[in-house]
This record gives C-alpha cells, sequence and structure tokens, in this order.
C-alpha cells in the first residue's frame, strides 16, 4: 500500500542531508550493528527456507503418502522437526535483531536529546528571543515525538524489511518466473489505486487539521480569557461560535475517516483478489504441467510474506516523513552558532596581603571564597573589582538600521544607585542587556568599560558573575525554597541563606509556610502570591552578594505594604554596591544618587531627585502625575 499523504505529514527540505545526520549518530554502536545485521539475515533465511520447505513437504511425502493406509511418517516427522526448528531460530533471531534496535534508537534519541539540551545552553540570548517558547518546547516534546516513533517502529521495520522482501523475492522467481511476474504487476495496480485514493484522502486531511486548530486555538484563547466572558456575559454567543467550529471540525473529520475506513478494507480485499489471482495462474501452470503442487503451495505463501511488510512499511512513510522534518528542525538548532566570547580577563577571588619590604598591602589571588573579587589579565596583574561602570557613546540597535540607543553616556561610580526611568520601548532594559554582554556591541558604537575594562574583553561568565538581577517576571524552579534561595550561590551556607532571607524580608513568611524552608514549589511558585515569589527572587540576588545589582522593576508586582519591607532590605543589599534600578514607581527611586529619563532612546534628562523635580521638565511631569509612564 502506498502512503497517505496527510495534513501534518511535512517534508524534510534536504532529507539526504538529515538521513545521513542520523546514520552518523547511529553509527556510534559499530560494535552492535555486525549483529543486529547478522540476526536479521538468519531472521530472514529463516522465513525464506520455512517457506520453501513447503515444497518438498507437499511433493516429496504428503502427495506420495496418500491413500497409505500405514504411511511411514518418520521422514516427515524429521521435515516437521527441521522446519520447527528453522522457525524457532529465525523468531529468537528476529528478537535479538529487534531488541538491538530499540536499543539502539532509544540510545540514539537520547544522544540528539542530550546534544540539543546542552547546545541550547551556548546559544545567546538573542535566539530565545527570536525563538518563541512554544517553538523550541516542540523541538523536545513534538519533534523527539516524532523520532522516537520513527526510531522505535519504523526503523527496525524498515531493517528487517529490507532484507525479507529481498530473500522472498529472490525464492520466488526461482519458484516460479511467471507468477512473480504476475504479483509484481498486480502490486503495482494496487498502488496505484491506493495513490489515487491517497490523494483525496490528503485534501480531506489538510481541511481537518486546519478545523482541529481552529478549535483548539478558540478553546485555549476562551479558557484564558473565561473571567472576560463572564463579566461581559458572552456565554451564549460563545458556545454559537464553537458549535460553528466544532461542526466544520465533525464534516472534515468524517470525510477525512471515511477515506481511511475505506482505504483498509479496500486494501485487503485487493490483495485477497491477488492471492486468487495467482492460485489461480498457478494451478493452470500444474495443469499445463509447468509447475507443481509443492511449488504453488510454497509461492502462495512467500506471496503473504512479501506482501505483508511492504504494506506496513507504506503505513510507516508519513511517520518517517514527519521525523525527518523534525530531525531537520532539531539538527538545525543544534547548528545554531554558540554565544562567542572573546573575552580573556577572569573574575577571581583575591586576598590583601602585607608586603613586608615597604608594609604596602597587595591584592594576590585566592583559590578559596574571600568576599573579596579582582579581575585577572592575561598577564596574571589583578584589578580590583570597584564596580565603576561607564557606558560611552553607545549607540545600539537590536535590527540593523534600528536603532534603540542613541549616544548614551553616563557613568556609574562604585557604590552608587543610578535609576533608568522611562516609558515602554525608552531602551532601559536594553542597557542592562549590553552591560550583561546578553547582546554585543558592534564595532564604532561606542563603548563599555567595567572597573576601566571594556566589557568585551571580560569573560562573559565572569562578567555575570559579578552581577545579580532581579527581573521583573521572577521565575522559581521546582524544588524546595531553599534550593530557589541556594540557586543564587550553590555554595552558601545555611546561615547565608538565612540572612539573605531575612534581608529581602521573606524569612519571616518562608517560616509560616508548611514546611518553612523545606516547602516545595512547582508550577513557577504556583502556591505563593506574586509578592513572595518577587521576595525569594530577592533573596537569591542577595545569596549572590554580588558588587554590582540590577533591580528591573524589581517591585513592581508588589503592594505597598510589602514595597516598604522590601526597600528596608534593598536598602541593607544595596550598601557598598554600584546598583541600576529599572522602575515605573518613581517612589523607589527617589533616593537615588543620579535618575537618568530615557525617552525613544536618547537620555532626555539627569540629575538626582530634588535636581529634576527643580528642573520642571519630564520627570517633573511624571512625578506629579501630568505625564504617565506606559
Amino acid at each position: 500500500m502506498p502512503p497517505v499523504r496527510m495534513r501534518g505529514t511535512q517534508k524534510p527540505k534536504n532529507t539526504k542531508k538529515t538521513i545521513s545526520r542520523l546514520v552518523s549518530y547511529m553509527g556510534n554502536f559499530k560494535a552492535l550493528w555486525p549483529v543486529v545485521f547478522l540476526c536479521v539475515v538468519i531472521s530472514a533465511a529463516a522465513e525464506v527456507f520455512g517457506a520453501y520447505l513447503l515444497k518438498p513437504a507437499i511433493n516429496n511425502y504428503i502427495i506420495p503418502l496418500i491413500g497409505h493406509k500405514n504411511p511411514d511418517l518418520s521422514s516427515f516427522a524429521k521435515l516437521c522437526a527441521t522446519l520447527m526448528l528453522i522457525y524457532t531460530i529465525g523468531a529468537f533471531s528476529s528478537f535479538c535483531s529487534e531488541r538491538l534496535l530499540v536499543y539502539i534508537s532509544t540510545k540514539t534519541l537520547c544522544n540528539i536529546r542530550k546534544d540539543l539540551f546542552h547546545h541550547m545552553q551556548t546559544l545567546p540570548l538573542k535566539y530565545f528571543d527570536s525563538n518563541p517558547h512554544g517553538v523550541l518546547m516542540s523541538l523536545y516534546t513534538n519533534d523527539t515525538d516524532t523520532l522516537r516513533e520513527m526510531f522505535s517502529m519504523s526503523v527496525p521495520q524498515l531493517f528487517s524489511t529490507f532484507f525479507n522482501v529481498t530473500g522472498i523475492f529472490v525464492m520466488m522467481i526461482v519458484l516460479s518466473v511467471p507468477l512473480t511476474v504476475l504479483i509484481v504487476v498486480t502490486i503495482f495496480l494496487i498502488m496505484m489505486i491506493s495513490a489515487a485514493i491517497g490523494k483525496r484522502s490528503g485534501r480531506a486531511f489538510r481541511s481537518q487539521q486546519e478545523n482541529i486548530g481552529r478549535v483548539n486555538g478558540y478553546i485555549e484563547e476562551l479558557i484564558e480569557g473565561q473571567r472576560i466572558v463572564k463579566v461581559f456575559t458572552r456565554e451564549k454567543i460563545t458556545n454559537q461560535k464553537f458549535d460553528v467550529f466544532n461542526e466544520d471540525l465533525r464534516i472534515s473529520g468524517t470525510r477525512a475517516m471515511g477515506y481511511v475506513s475505506i482505504l483498509g478494507p479496500m486494501m485487503n480485499n485487493l490483495s485477497h483478489i491477488q492471492y486468487a489471482l495467482t492460485a489461480i495462474a498457478g494451478s493452470f501452470l500444474v495443469i499445463k504441467g509447468f509447475c507443481d503442487i509443492g511449488t504453488i503451495a510454497s509461492f502462495l505463501q512467500s506471496t503473504r510474506s512479501f506482501s505483508r511488510p511492504l504494506t506496513q512499511v507504506s503505513q510507516q512513510f508519513n511517520s518517517v516523513l514527519n521525523a525527518l522534518a523534525g530531525a531537520e528542525r532539531i539538527f538545525a538548532a543544534i547548528d545554531e552558532k554558540s554565544e562567542a566570547d572573546d573575552g580573556s580577563i577572569e573574575l577571581v577571588n583575591a586576598v590583601e596581603t602585607l608586603n613586608l619590604a615597604d608594609n604596602s598591602s597587595v591584592l594576590t589571588q585566592s583559590f578559596a571564597f574571600t568576599g573579596k573579587w579582582a579581575w585577572k589579565n592575561a598577564d596574571g596583574k589583578l584589578v580590583p573589582l570597584a564596580g565603576d561602570v561607564i557606558f560611552d557613546s553607545v549607540n545600539f540597535g537590536y535590527k540593523k538600521d534600528v536603532e534603540v540607543l542613541h549616544e548614551i553616556s553616563l557613568h556609574a561610580k562604585p557604590g552608587q544607585k543610578i535609576a533608568l526611568v522611562g516609558s515602554t520601548g525608552s531602551g532601559k532594559t536594553t542597557i542592562t542587556n549590553l552591560l550583561t554582554r546578553f547582546y554585543d556591541l558592534e564595532e564604532g558604537n561606542g563603548n563599555i568599560f567595567y572597573d576601566g575594562i571594556p566589557v568585551k574583553d571580560i569573560k562573559k561568565e565572569s562578567l555575570r558573575r559579578s552581577l545579580g538581577m532581579v527581573l521583573q517576571d521572577t521565575h522559581l524552579f521546582t524544588g524546595s525554597i531553599r534550593d530557589n534561595i541556594k540557586y543564587g550561590n550553590l555554595e552558601a551556607s545555611e546561615s547565608q541563606i538565612l540572612d539573605a532571607s531575612r534581608l529581602a524580608n521573606a524569612d519571616y513568611f518562608i517560616r509560616h509556610l508548611a514546611n518553612g524552608y523545606d516547602t516545595i514549589i512547582t508550577g513557577d511558585g504556583d502556591s505563593l502570591s506574586q509578592g513572595q515569589r518577587q521576595l525569594l527572587a530577592i533573596a537569591r540576588a542577595a545569596v549572590a552578594n554580588p558588587p554590582v545589582l540590577i533591580l528591573d522593576e524589581a517591585t513592581s508586582s508588589i503592594d505597598t505594604r510589602t514595597e516598604s519591607l522590601i526597600q528596608q532590605g534593598m536598602d541593607r543589599l544595596m550598601k557598598g554596591r554600584t546598583v541600576f534600578v529599572i522602575a515605573h514607581r518613581l517612589s523607589t527611586v527617589r533616593n537615588a544618587d543620579e535618575i537618568i529619563v530615557l525617552e525613544h532612546g536618547h537620555i532626555l534628562e539627569r540629575g538626582n531627585h530634588a535636581q529634576l523635580l527643580e528642573a520642571k521638565g519630564r520627570y517633573y511631569q511624571l512625578y506629579t502625575g501630568a505625564f504617565k509612564l506606559e
């Protein structure tokens, strides 16, 4: 039976390259492939010889013994025992080959998934920003599922079918060339008929998939917007629209499944007709003396063994195409260029020692945690980490010819608190993205210095280790409260975790949870309020003890009372650190050393709270409510 292409069946763009890539993965099991090959050959040979032995069994034993009252069945019993032994060996070999192929396939899928996940950890943030999370998740779900299906079913079947069909076809030619020609012609006609039905089926399935997508999208949208539906009492019109979509799906689904239900019985009946035609043609050959009954019986048995695997393989065609398309997407992700890092300067623990010659203090590297950090040049020279950050005439755009920042210059001195204020899209978060090197500046678009060192010369891992971030969108991992706080510093002691929690004013609510710090949270902390989740994020940043802190709308989801509790802890956390604060609530930036007002990537105003109020510019308008941030 030929393939029936349906909606959802996707073709790979470069089939040859994708198959070659998969073969290279499966080629890692070179020691097992000879065993698989041997088992498959033995299994195929057993099936061929088993079918062939029907000829001598009928011609040499059954027909000559017809009519004998006391026939000697000893030789026939030996033949039957031989036949049983052959099939037993074939069954065992088939089991071994299938088991080995399943092991190779699942191990290959495991390796592909591991390579994909590990490589994704090396990709730049730009890749994740430009690819929706749902698309990336589908690589691990839909695409790997199609690969799993192909590896567990299609690959073993294709591998064994090749040898079985080849061996049986050779034996059919040996038994009878005319009957073999008849089989080939009828199979070709059957494939032509099923191809015509398959073309109609493909159109029906495309329509069905479109309607499934429409129904699923409508259901998802309505579930998420259920509150709005109830507020505006739109249940009736919602049900009416759903009924229309659902009825369209029923009609297209009936048509699509109708073709499937027709194709199966039709193929079975055509195979029966093929079998009957072969039997009739074989009978004529026997009557004419061109053949014997044993040969016909053996050939008919071979016919079943020949057509069955071909039908099974054709049924796997769609899953193979889907799997190859999925593999192509996975390999495209694996081939994505890793995040470039040409920095050479490292962040190391440092300790001050006394130079006895002149009683001066000397900074040396320490291999134990000291709480003091330094930048280590390629020549081994250490520069104390102070937290001095300079943006010098920075221009930047995420896309070519679309600048987000224009001539941005600022200087955050060690221990200063710099506040970035502006409407959505003004460039506040972009400034922090450049500081963390989530995105890099193009040549000639200004420079960013960290303690006098160009950030492009600092290794990204070291740079980011020196920075602590609390983002607006808090993300918590499945695990205990303690583990989530400790994520900021995996080597943190219990006392450090407790100190960080107290500093963020999170200790009180944690201790009132069912199991305190051992409370398990799942689903990104769904059991916690937004404010509590934000407190944990601040505690996580505090336990990292970073010299530079970035707060991106860190208190935007917290009520006023909680905010006042946090502010006390934040003041302690920010003491002695360089801090960048992005905030919509201007009350949180009043004590900043410098407030920078941004608009469309330009700096409109800068100064402290009092200076900006006195200037009565944009900040004054924002603070007094004459102009609102959007």
